[in-house]
């Protein structure tokens, strides 16, 4: 809940510092510079984190199959279900209710204003996609290879470093969103436009992520309560394992752990590729709880600065439940 808390104040105060300065939007253009090479530094540390983790690097391949096919398909049902929604609330891919006259097919039938904002984010989606497959193969061979030679006795100093370091670029990050939302200026307009119904998304998501567990669970070596736990989840994890090994299930323990990395890896990884093919909004929902943080910035590159609100909402609420719904899963 801290760390809740500390996210949403920085995000609050880069907002506020974004909104004194509107009138200066023209000379801070650097600033997305500066979140690009902030976002790659990032990714990589993380990557370096996983690499040098031998709990990580010795369950790939005895658990690490089963993570990943549940991981793709509560990330597949997660998509779906907004996707849907997104259709019945009568909501356009780029996030923008549908008006009469315009239907956002196509760069030919959307505003002007959205076909140039199109073009640069789908520009800047590539590169960016590009640069974090990158910086996570070297921050993942740096941490195999390195650090875990480096470290070969004080892993756990290494792990508390990197802990913070993420935790700092984090912070510096969602400064940058905030400073964004606040330079933009339209996040309170979009969210009176949309009101209550930013909250259908993150509801969504659970119903879609416990449907892809449920539909999956079949296939695995685990039973139903684990693969519900697993997906209760969402993607923290640093939580949902430890609650599941405490309830006895110490296999659905190891594959939560590896689940809830691979599902915030795979949508560091997908979430430029998810806003140009599918939707905008869609893209709040693939990270599970980490869209209110580690992935919040790669959405808001991928999609605009607006769109940042659904993927925090929905991030926060998803944190919220994970202490609620995984204990009562296993209980």
């Amino acid at each position: 809940m801290g760390d809740l808390i500390l996210y949403l104040g920085i995000t609050a105060v880069g907002y506020l510092i974004g909104s004194k300065i509107r009138g200066q939007k023209d000379k801070l253009s650097w600033t997305g510079k500066v979140q690009t090479v902030a976002i790659t530094l990032l990714v990589l540390l993380m990557g370096m984190r996983m690499g040098s983790n031998a709990e990580i690097t010795q369950n790939l391949r005895t658990i690490g199959f089963s993570a990943l096919i549940m991981t793709l398909f509560i990330m597949a049902f997660s998509v779906v279900a907004i996707f849907l929604t997104r259709k019945l609330m009568k909501i356009d891919k780029y996030g923008k209710l549908k008006t009469p006259g315009i239907e956002a097919k196509d760069n030919k039938e959307i505003p002007d204003s959205l076909q140039s904002e199109g073009e640069e984010e789908k520009k800047g989606g590539n590169i960016m996609t590009i640069l974090i497959i990158v910086a996570v193969i070297v921050g993942m061979t740096i941490g195999y290879f390195v650090i875990r030679k480096i470290f070969v006795e004080n892993m756990a100093d290494f792990d508390s470093v990197a802990g913070l370091g993420i935790k700092i670029g984090l912070c510096l990050l969602l400064i940058f969103v905030g400073l964004d939302l606040g330079l933009d200026g339209t996040v309170i307009e979009n969210f009176k436009t949309v009101g209550f119904r930013i909250l259908v998304f993150p509801i969504v998501v659970v119903i879609g992520t416990l449907a892809g567990a449920a539909v999956i669970s079949p296939f695995l070596d685990l039973s139903l309560k684990e693969c519900l736990a697993i997906g209760g989840g969402f993607g923290w994890y640093t939580l949902a394992p430890g609650i599941i090994m405490e309830a006895g299930y110490l296999t659905a323990s190891a594959v939560s752990f590896l689940h809830n990395v691979m599902r915030e890896l795979l949508s560091i990884l997908l979430i430029p590729l998810v806003a140009k093919k599918i939707g905008y909004i869609e893209t709040t929902g693939m990270p599970g709880a980490a869209a209110m943080d580690v992935c919040l910035p790669i959405v808001e590159k991928s999609t605009r600065s607006d769109i940042a609100v659904y993927s925090f909402v929905s991030g926060l609420v998803l944190s919220i439940l994970v202490p609620i719904l995984v204990p009562l899963i296993v209980g």
